[in-house]
């Protein structure tokens, strides 16, 4: 089911932004019991996007009320909402695009996640690097191009998700996660100054971590920190975390962060 501008709807205009640049941002939510996780996150993660990206979005009460609907309606799964610029013409100026599109659509849950927090999964290099751009860096908008081949390239293989570096060869993210590793007490992130998404289950473990006995660092670091770490942690709001098994040939066997994290994050908002 899709909801355009509060309508049933299945079709977009051909001269929509996001059909024609990509030019708009989205996100993806859990949906539990009716109701939606980290709703407010998720709004404002929005409006930042949309204000960094000069999207003049400012529909926050019906959007919002469109959620809650469709979450109402659904249960349970993933509720995903695009903004994008609106209809315009050929060329790149955003000046005659004064009304932004407003997209929802739910989905079943990603069955793979359950057992994936059961058993642990294993870890490939992405051949795909992520371009650097700090202006971009941590928004979630439309142009995923990077991450369709990453997950191309993923499929290729017979692991389940795939580390990736940017174009400078520093660790930046998952295909469709953010990454966290452990050395000790210590607990590393990516530093996402140039590239990445700044996931909002990402923000929710940070501030977890923030208040526990772990020290946290957001890092610039090489495919060798992960491989030397004593555990690796995936997360997204939909995992929303997840224990990784192996990367390459190196097996990590500790859960102590998975165990401190998972219960706080299946239980948050």
């Amino acid at each position: 089911m899709f909801l355009i501008n509060g309508k049933e709807r299945d079709s977009l205009a051909a001269n929509d932004r996001a059909v024609q640049f990509g030019d708009g941002c989205f996100t993806t939510a859990r949906v539990r019991n009716g109701k939606v996780d980290f709703l407010e996150a998720h709004l404002q993660r929005l409006q930042t996007t949309c204000h960094a990206l000069m999207i003049p979005f400012a529909d926050e009460a019906p959007l919002r009320d469109e959620m809650l609907q469709m979450a109402a309606e659904k249960g349970d799964g993933v509720l995903k909402v695009i903004i994008t610029r609106g209809n315009g013409g050929r060329g790149y100026s955003p000046a005659t695009c004064l009304t932004p599109t407003r997209i929802l659509s739910v989905s079943p849950a990603p069955a793979q996640y359950v057992r994936w927090r059961e058993e642990g999964i294993t870890l490939v290099l992405s051949p795909v690097r992520l371009g650097r751009n700090p202006h971009l860096a941590g928004l979630k908008h439309l142009n995923r191009l990077e991450q369709v081949l990453i997950r191309a390239h993923l499929e290729q293989t017979d692991a389940q998700e795939a580390l990736v570096l940017d174009s400078e060869g520093w660790v930046t993210e998952c295909c469709a996660a953010n990454l966290f590793w452990r050395a000790g007490d210590t607990v590393f992130t990516p530093r996402l100054t140039h590239a990445g998404v700044n996931g909002i289950m990402r923000q929710f473990c940070l501030s977890l971590l923030a208040q526990s006995r772990y020290r946290v660092v957001e890092v610039n670091a090489r495919e060798e920190a992960v491989q030397q770490a004593d555990e690796v942690l995936l997360c997204n709001v939909l995992m929303p975390i997840v224990p990784v098994k192996a990367f390459g040939e190196v097996c990590y066997l500790s859960h102590e962060l998975f165990e401190f994290l998972a219960p706080r994050c299946e239980s948050s908002d």
